[in-house]
């Protein structure tokens, strides 16, 4: 039996059960004089019609067949960033997310106004046939004004069926050779191949901080991470060759980001600095998308820039740091950590290595005095997170989540984060002098000098 005919059978039962349920309340009425009995009636009659329009309702966004002899169809696209004909809705990619309900979540971006109704067309197995089921538009909390933000395009999943591609549509009908195809990725559970990922978005402005970046992917292998994800607009050439060596090592996986072949992009994070389409390259868009990338093969997801880490001072990595931290704290999924700067204008005499002073970019090493904190200013976070635990994120928390969340102390790690001031006006002397750093830097410097030699010296 089709599931648009049980559909119709269901929605008659539906009709027939409410009916009968109002010649109960008839039944039940007649004859009542007192006020207290005419409130019972009142009262039951408006649960039972209440119950019966809700279960119309839910059977109203059951999936349902569009044609019997409709197959799947239309080209399968493998672009990270996809544009649907109203150049108002852009696919990433889909997932399947079943923690609560089996469903589809697409990975998207777009225009918070304008997009009012999408449509999930299923490409089923083993039939092959396509079903359609309405779409949930979930546009994330934090647009930070832009017109343009990320999305959860959410489906329901029709019953008997295990759909491996889907399509996104305004409409519930049309020609489906016309619809690009997106393979459903997180179909099949698997195995956990890394302990962390670092995900790292987004990469433009002709990225060139070459020493910092090394050393930077140097010092997450030294603390345990596998994996760095990188979500790339562009570099400079001298970049793309480093890019290329992790990657022929299989430390670094490249996701090309071409968001301004789109949209008019801005580099700030707030619309009233500057009125574009979108926010920061997208980059909340990109780091969601790098959670459900990795939600099944890697323990922890780590959200932070090329220019931080995030430094344990209780424990020698992070692996041993986060099993601690989970077993202080059962059930929490979420972890953030403190950021501090420290200044790029503020440097020591110590490491000044002749051989990387030739390498564009911030030698990490020379800089180990962090701004103190500031009055009334909350210093914002970044997160080691267990992907199967979130939701949606933002860039300095999590959006929705299940489990705990829990701000870690300051005693136990921070975040090392070298970049231009924020008080630049303070002298060296009202700085604070912290070399966690240099616990790692005999490792770090032979990595580095190795990495050199095979790509820059």
């Amino acid at each position: 039996m089709s599931i648009s005919l049980k559909m119709r059978q269901h929605k008659v039962q539906g009709q027939r059960n409410l009916h009968q349920h109002l010649d109960t309340i008839r039944m039940l009425c007649g004859g009542k004089k007192s006020y207290f009995a005419a409130a019972v009636c009142i009262i039951t009659l408006t649960s039972m019609v209440t119950l019966s329009y809700l279960r119309l309702q839910r059977l109203s966004h059951l999936p349902k067949i569009i044609q019997e002899g409709s197959r799947c169809r239309g080209k399968i696209t493998n672009s990270t960033i996809t544009a649907l004909k109203d150049n108002r809705t852009f696919i990433i990619a889909p997932y399947f997310d079943d923690r609560e309900s089996k469903t589809t979540r697409v990975i998207a971006i777009v225009h918070h106004e304008d997009v009012k109704e999408l449509y999930c067309w299923f490409c089923c197995q083993p039939n092959g046939k396509i079903y359609v089921s309405k779409a949930k538009i979930d546009v994330h909390s934090d647009r930070f004004g832009f017109p343009y933000g990320a999305a959860d395009i959410v489906c329901l999943e029709p019953e008997n069926c295990d759909p491996t591609h889907v399509s996104i549509h305004q409409s519930p009908h049309g020609n489906i050779d016309q619809l690009p195809r997106f393979e459903i990725k997180n179909r099949k559970a698997e195995t956990f191949s890394v302990d962390f990922t670092v995900c790292i978005s987004t990469m433009f402005g002709n990225y060139n901080n070459v020493l910092q970046f090394i050393q930077s992917i140097e010092m997450y292998k030294i603390l345990g991470v596998q994996k760095v994800v990188i979500y790339k607009n562009n570099c400079s050439q001298l970049m793309e060759k480093v890019l290329k060596f992790y990657m022929e090592e299989g430390t670094v996986e490249v996701i090309p980001w071409p968001i301004n072949s789109h949209l008019k992009v801005s580099s700030k994070w707030h619309f009233t600095m500057d009125a574009k389409d979108i926010g920061y390259y997208g980059q909340i868009t990109a780091l969601n998308d790098c959670i459900y990338r990795n939600m099944q093969r890697s323990k922890f997801v780590v959200l932070n820039d090329a220019d931080e880490i995030i430094l344990p001072l209780k424990h020698p990595d992070w692996i041993t740091m986060m099993s601690s931290l989970q077993e202080q704290n059962p059930g929490t999924g979420i972890f953030l950590f403190e950021n501090h700067i420290f200044p790029e204008t503020i440097s020591t005499h110590m490491f000044n290595i002749s051989s990387w002073n030739t390498v564009p970019g911030v030698n990490i090493l020379q800089h180990v005095h962090r701004e103190p904190d500031r009055k009334d200013v909350i210093n914002p976070r970044k997160m080691i997170i267990d992907p199967r635990k979130v939701i949606q994120t933002s860039v300095h928390s999590v959006l929705r989540a299940y489990g705990n969340i829990v701000n870690v102390p300051m005693d136990v790690a921070l975040i090392y984060h070298c970049r231009v001031p924020l008080q630049g006006n303070l002298p060296r002397e009202s700085l604070i002098r912290d070399t966690t750093l240099w616990r790692y830097n005999s490792s770090l410097i032979v990595n580095v000098n190795k990495v050199l030699h095979q790509t820059v010296l």
